[in-house]
């Protein structure tokens, strides 16, 4: 059954959005935007949650179908977030959304090469074969294309309460992008009423690509701190990564992303096309979320 909130906002606009991956770094800025702008917001959600004010929230998993039929009723639109390695668990989730027929946005890569029939690692290729099985059910989705979220630095904290030094697999530049960003743009998508499913995929880029060490110095300045990057060998982040007690799979596709995802210098204005603002640089983020990283000395 739903788990509403008290006293939810009278809803300035009549689109209901069912948001899945809600919990995570950009679905948690996703619904403040959607919050904002009074639309009607239900959550599909594995595990209970705290209270979200004036949202509802169904329990339930995006591979079972009869999860996915209950969190579908009543909803125009759905962001699908697809958190899986494997497409095949999501013919259930896709059948229930062909036979309900909302609006589909979906989050994909911009490492996508449109070009190829394979792509450069496991994650990009899921992201691809995703949106592929959107299209062959009629779905016709409407595609955001997300670089690099400037959030998964995140994943540093604990090395930056601990010393100067960030160490991990280097990766290929990329123009790395604000979850805010994402989000603001998601979010006026998924308000909008005119179908733009045969304009996208929308390329959701920062304004500039940036190198892993490029990061760590721009929050090193930010954080009044000489930091730096040492890359580390696959073997030794990938025994790492594991002994954090990560899945042997992810880290095996994470590894492979960190080798084989060729570098890209990819920037556009496709964020401020959508929100009428510009994307915001790495340097203004780690300005904005210094204090997660511990305080200033």
């Amino acid at each position: 059954m739903p788990e509403s909130s008290p006293t939810p906002p009278t809803p300035a606009c009549s689109r209901s959005v069912l948001v899945t991956g809600a919990t995570g770094n950009l679905g948690r800025e996703l619904l403040a935007r959607l919050h904002a702008r009074a639309a009607v917001v239900r959550c599909l959600d594995r595990r209970r949650v705290g209270p979200r004010p004036g949202m509802e929230s169904v329990r339930g998993d995006l591979t079972d179908a009869d999860s996915v039929r209950a969190a579908l009723d009543g909803i125009d639109t759905v962001f699908l977030i697809w958190p899986l390695l494997d497409t095949a668990p999501a013919e259930p989730l896709i059948a229930e959304l062909a036979a309900a027929a909302p609006r589909v946005v979906y989050l994909s890569s911009t490492a996508i090469d449109d070009a190829s029939s394979r792509q450069s690692d496991p994650i990009v290729q899921v992201h691809a074969d995703m949106e592929r099985r959107l299209r062959d059910a009629g779905l016709h989705p409407t595609v955001l294309r997300s670089d690099t979220l400037a959030s998964n630095t995140r994943g540093w904290a604990a090395q930056l309460r601990a010393g100067d030094v960030v160490t991990g697999p280097d990766i290929a530049r990329t123009a790395v992008v604000d979850e805010g960003d994402v989000a603001a743009a998601a979010a006026e998508v998924l308000l909008r009423r005119q179908d733009d499913s045969d304009r996208t995929p929308y390329l959701l880029t920062g304004p500039e690509p940036l190198s892993r060490a490029d990061q760590v110095e721009i929050l090193g300045a930010a954080l009044g701190r000489k930091l730096r990057f040492e890359p580390v060998p696959v073997d030794i982040a990938r025994a790492r990564m594991l002994a954090d007690g990560r899945p042997e799979r992810l880290v095996d596709a994470l590894i492979t992303a960190s080798t084989r995802r060729p570098e890209s210098r990819l920037v556009t204005d496709d964020v401020e096309h959508l929100t009428g603002m510009p994307a915001r640089p790495f340097a203004q983020w780690a300005i904005d979320h210094s204090t997660e990283f511990g305080p200033r000395p």
